[in-house]
């Protein structure tokens, strides 16, 4: 899905190149990423008021020990710089006033679009998750429970629904970071199965911002940190949107 994005980004360009307008892929400088701020994009993304649902609170399905690490990320919020991120069912509720770039839009009488971690409603059967995210420092942990509708092997979590929730957590990252919004790329060493219903810690840091890319990095563990579940990076284009 984001690479139809991105290959749809480089046939706009070179069809812009061809008619000697200006790029849509334009050299930036890191430092201002579109002179967009990090504070400006969480405050665009973290609406204060809004009668939107909110995906990522706590619910009966969750375990204990998503329960308590929620609570302990949730006092962090209070003094150490960390914010919780809303997850609403759709990434056009993240985006209210914007859209992508001129030819990347698509029209469509659809009127439920569900990003596709937020496709299973009945609570603790699909993806149950939610990110903390840290603006000074460029990082972030997110919270994952698989449910039994995310079944791999029997009793375990899939690794494309591990897979998929790497992608999710970097892409919030890097658009809050930076302005990414396309996965260039991902790479993934799985050590360890998740069991289903567990808890899986993700660790996601920017390791730099360099020629409109965003590099990203992931450890997948369990709470204890005893078990590692899976190592990755993953590589994502920097592209501003556009106002409405």
């Amino acid at each position: 899905m984001l690479r139809r994005g991105f290959q749809g980004a480089a046939r706009l360009s070179h069809h812009r190149a061809l008619l000697g307008a200006p790029c849509i892929l334009p050299r930036l400088n890191p430092t201002s990423a579109f002179g967009s701020s990090t504070d400006s994009l969480v405050s665009r993304f973290c609406p204060k008021e809004t009668n939107l649902k909110d995906y990522a609170l706590p619910n009966a399905s969750w375990c204990p020990d998503m329960l308590s690490l929620y609570q302990e990320f949730l006092e962090k919020t209070k003094a150490d710089g960390w914010i919780k991120l809303p997850s609403f069912k759709s990434n056009r509720d993240h985006m209210q006033g914007l859209k992508l770039p001129s030819g990347l839009a698509v029209t469509s009488d659809e009127s439920d679009w569900r990003i596709f971690t937020r496709c299973i409603q009945v609570e603790g059967q699909g993806y149950e998750y939610v990110i903390f995210f840290h603006p000074s420092k460029k990082k972030s942990v997110c919270l994952f429970q698989p449910g039994p509708y995310l079944e791999g092997a029997p009793g375990f979590a899939h690794g494309g629904s591990l897979a998929a929730m790497m992608d999710e957590t970097f892409s919030k990252t890097a658009y809050l970071a930076g302005e990414g919004l396309f996965t260039l790329s991902l790479n993934i060493r799985f050590k360890n199965l998740v069991p289903v219903g567990s808890l899986a810690v993700l660790n996601v840091d920017v390791d730099k911002i360099e020629d409109q890319k965003l590099y990203l990095s992931c450890v997948t563990q369990s709470r204890d940190q005893k078990t590692v579940y899976a190592k990755s990076s993953g590589v994502f284009l920097q592209l501003q949107l556009e106002q409405e």
